[in-house]
Order: C-alpha cells, then structure tokens, then sequence
C-alpha cells in the first residue's frame, strides 16, 4: 500500500469530497513543474506523430533523479542513535487485558503486557532464570510469570515470586528482569529503546489532525516478510498504485498512471516532507512527512462544497521487527466520514487492506532478498524516475546521513550490512513449540494458525480483536446454520405431507446457503488473496 491508496481510499470516509476542486492553498512551484511538462509534451508533438517519439526525445538528465550531488562528495553524516529514539509497539485498543505480547524492535526482543491495574509495562522478553521467552508465559494477579518454573515478576522487572526457593529464603536481588518506558499516545504504545538516557519526550512523535475537532481513524495491524526500509519505501510510492493495485477499489485503476510532481521543502537528521500531486490533476496537493525513526505521514486538506475545511491523513507506523521482517500500523483518518463508512463492518475494510499489502509482497520481498545479496547502495541498483521515485531517493539519502547508528542500513551511496545473522526463530522439530511461541496473545493449532509470515491470520488477524471475533461470530453462525440445514433435511425426510416435505427443503437449502455465505466470510477475512493471471 503507498501514500496514494491510503489518502484515495479515505475518500470513503466523507460523501463531500470534491475530486477535482482547486485546493484552498497555492503551491507556486506547481505552476512552473506542471507548465514545464506541458510545454515539453506540446511543443515537441507539433513535429513528432507519436507519444513514443516525445519520450525518445527527452534526454536521460531531464527524466532521471541525478545519482550524484551537484556539490559531489560524501553524504553528510549526522548524529544518531537508533536507541534514543521512540518506536510504535502497537496499538492501544489491541493490547490483551489477559496475555503478554512479545513483540520487536531491530533484533530486541521485548514483552509488553498490562497488570491488575491495567498499567502497561515492557521486559526484556527473556526470564533472568534460564532464558525463557516471558512472552510464552501467563498473568498471574497482575505480575508476569515464566512459564518455565513460574518465577514471576512486577512491572518494575523485580521478582517476587520464586516457587522453588526454601521457606524463609530470599529472592536474590540480580533477580530481575531489564525494563524499558512506554507511553500511550494519541491509541498508540510507543517504546523508548534507550537503556543510557530517560525518555526524551521531545523526540515523541505527535499527529496535529488527531487533535482537530470530529478526526477519526480506521486503525490496523499487518507484520510483513520484508525489511521495514522497503516497507517505507513502498508506502511513500504513489506511482506503483494505479498499476499493482488495479482495481482493488475505486480509487485505483491502471489507466490512471502519470507522471507525479514533487516539491521537497524540508531535509534533516529527523527527517524530510514536502508537497506531491498528479500531473493530470494538479489542483489536488497531498503533504508528506517522513519522520525518524520509522513514522511516515499524508496529509491532504481542502474546501469541500459547503465551504467546510476538512483533512485527511493517512499515518503508517513501521517497526524494524528483525532482519527481513517489520510490523505496520496503519491508520486513515478524516475530519469527515461519510454514512456509508458507518455501515460497512471495520473487518471488510481491514480485509482490503490484507489485500493490498498481499498484492505487493511477492515483488518486495523479492527485492529484499537482491539488497542482501547485492551488497551495495541502492544507486547501483535502482533507477529513480523524477516523475515517480522522489521520496524513495529521498529516503536512501535520508539512510545515509543517520544509517551509521542503525544495526543495519542500505542508503542511496553508503550501506551497512547486519553483523548476525538472522535468527531462526521456529524449530522444525517443535512445531507445536513454534505456534505457540509465535502467537502474540490468541491463536490455535491448523493451517489457518500456522506461524508463516505469508499468512494472513498470522500476519493481521491475530493482531485485531475486531477481526479475531468476527471470525468466530460467522464460523458459530456457520456451524449453527450446518446444524439447522441437516435438522431441516432430516424434517423433510420424515414429512408425510407434501407441503411440509417442501417447506423443510426449502428451509434446508435456505439454512445451507447462509452456513456457506459464514463461511466465505471467513475465507475473505483469513484467506490471501491470489491475483487472477498467478492462480492455476
């Protein structure tokens, strides 16, 4: 999913939006980019007979982004450490009042759960015993406990319960686990990493529309089988919607790819933002922002018919989860919502959106891969249209300032390859070990549950309480309805009278079609979706 998906499908949410009406602010430099393109297209087709021709006309300078700085030289490299920095964990509203989550950031392992009292608190997801998960264990009266030989610990990582200690004997005061600060903000839990500094409150990352008076949002979860930098690099990718994610809903149709413009206004060690649109529809201006360590933002704002002014924003929140893996919150907000996105149940649109990440994982994961074995920046490798890849490039330049206090990093001319190798996580003689040590709160043993990143159950489903009991609702209402429809059938067999045996038929294929349409539903939430031309 890119920034133009989101901010296209939050349309939805308002039934005043005017498509092509002027936005209520002027962008000078859309005039200048708009006109420049019109001009070349223009003047050069007075002599030339086709659209071809014009292309083969422009020199390689004015359609390419430069591999290299004007001013030449190294990228300029600037303080950072990916430790002092606050990372989204997960979302408030998900978090289980009765298990721990274990969860990631980079190659930290770390637990999040919430007490008695409904306080969260962050581990080290490793008990201080003998190594064991604290995630694959269990809240016991507000403390966390191993499951390994119970010993249980408070929200300040001590332990005060050890079972196999002798009566009167003490609990050892090393025994403790390493705590880490967590705040919610704005529905989000985010985690400072610093184990040096306190949390530094400033670098907290905050979202203005979220503040503006009638804002809601439609929140999910997805874990992805891919690096969180490709992640972000494919959600700030408009171009790549129309074409890879035709037809997924309204917004999205293959005939609609054109050349964007892009309009860069700010560039630091925190970041970068400016202004991008469509050169077909100039007037429409979106505001992107990229903010360190892993926050990434849309804004679109206008004057809609009535002369009310009303935002939209879709915000993605990418967590590095590990070597080839991430974890995205994703979250599209409007000032306005239409009547429709009252109607329409959350797990259809969280189903959508499934989809659209399952559109794109086989060609991103697939690019991870050649990074790794490349071994080299992405300018030897890409080749960044100024009419499509702007904010991609940004972003490697971006990678190359800061990289340097990253694990690891593939930037525009400098890369940094992972010192360990991945962790295998699974044990192939374990699997029941596996699932359950997979599993952030709820799950269950099938194919439907089974721990592969490529599954949509394991990578949104377990994550959502809206989906999760969706999915049961319909698989009760199935079996119940499977249940009827034979009692039915049976009916129909036993009748004498003619009327009767119809009636109990009808109400048995009746009863059978509402058990199948339970069931498809429970496909559409938990199965993948498989493009037409890939399926045999």
């Amino acid at each position: 999913m890119a920034v133009l998906q989101a901010t296209s499908s939050l349309f939805l949410l308002s039934s005043h939006t005017p498509l092509e009406s002027p936005c209520t602010t002027n962008f000078p430099f859309l005039t200048t980019q708009v006109t420049k393109l019109a001009l070349i297209k223009r003047g050069q087709g007075r002599c030339l007979k086709s659209k071809a021709a014009v292309i083969e006309n422009l020199h390689e300078d004015e359609v390419l982004l430069p591999k290299e700085p004007e001013e030449g030289g190294e990228p300029e490299r600037e303080k950072y450490d990916w430790r002092e920095e606050w990372y989204p964990l997960y979302l408030l509203a998900e978090v289980p009042d009765d298990a721990a989550l274990g969860l990631t950031v980079f190659d930290k392992q770390v637990v999040l759960y919430k007490d008695a009292a409904g306080v969260l608190h962050c581990h080290e997801d490793r008990c201080c015993h003998r190594l064991a998960k604290l995630s694959e264990g269990q809240l016991v009266n507000g403390t966390l406990e191993c499951l390994y030989h119970g010993w249980q610990f408070d929200g300040n990582g001590k332990c005060v319960h050890i079972p196999q200690l002798p009566e009167g004997a003490k609990i050892p005061q090393n025994a403790c686990v390493k705590t880490y600060e967590v705040r919610d903000s704005q529905g989000v839990v985010w985690l400072w990493m610093s184990d040096k500094n306190p949390p530094d409150l400033t670098k907290l990352p905050h979202f203005e529309p979220y503040d503006r008076p009638g804002f809601q949002d439609l929140s999910t979860i997805h874990e992805l089988p891919y690096d969180h930098s490709i992640l972000l690099e494919n959600l700030m990718d408009p171009a790549h919607v129309p074409i890879s994610h035709d037809r997924t809903d309204w917004t999205a149709k293959r005939e609609d790819a054109q050349a964007l413009f892009f309009n860069v206004t700010e560039r630091s060690g925190r970041g970068f933002a400016g202004q991008w649109g469509r050169t077909r529809n100039p007037n429409l201006v979106n505001f992107l922002r990229f903010q360190a360590p892993c926050a990434l933002s849309n804004t679109l704002e206008f004057t809609d018919k009535k002369g009310v002014k009303q935002c939209y924003q879709a915000l993605f929140l990418c967590r590095p989860s590990g070597q080839g893996k991430s974890m995205l919150i994703v979250r599209f907000g409007a000032t306005a919502r239409s009547i429709l996105a009252n109607i329409i149940p959350k797990w259809f649109f969280h189903q959508n959106a499934g989809k659209v990440f399952e559109q794109d994982m086989g060609f991103l994961s697939s690019q991870n891969e050649v990074l790794m074995k490349e071994k080299v920046p992405t300018k030897e490798l890409y080749l960044n249209l100024k009419s499509s890849d702007t904010w991609v490039m940004e972003y490697r330049k971006w990678m190359d300032k800061v990289g340097h206090g990253m694990p690891y990093y593939f930037g525009h001319k400098s890369i940094s390859l992972p010192k360990e190798p991945a962790v295998v996580e699974q044990s192939p003689a374990g699997i029941v070990a596996g699932i359950s040590a997979s599993f952030p709160a709820k799950g269950g043993i099938g194919t439907q549950h089974a721990p592969n990143p490529a599954n949509r159950y394991y990578r949104h489903v377990v994550h959502c309480k809206g989906c999760r009991n969706a999915v049961k609702t319909f698989q009760t209402w199935k079996n119940g309805l499977l249940a009827l429809a034979a009692v039915a059938l049976a009916s129909a067999v036993l009748a004498t009278a003619r009327q009767s045996k119809i009636l109990m038929l009808v109400s048995s294929v009746l009863l059978l079609g509402g058990s199948l349409v339970c069931s498809s539903i429970v496909s559409l939430i938990t199965n993948n979706f498989v493009r037409t031309h890939r399926r045999l």
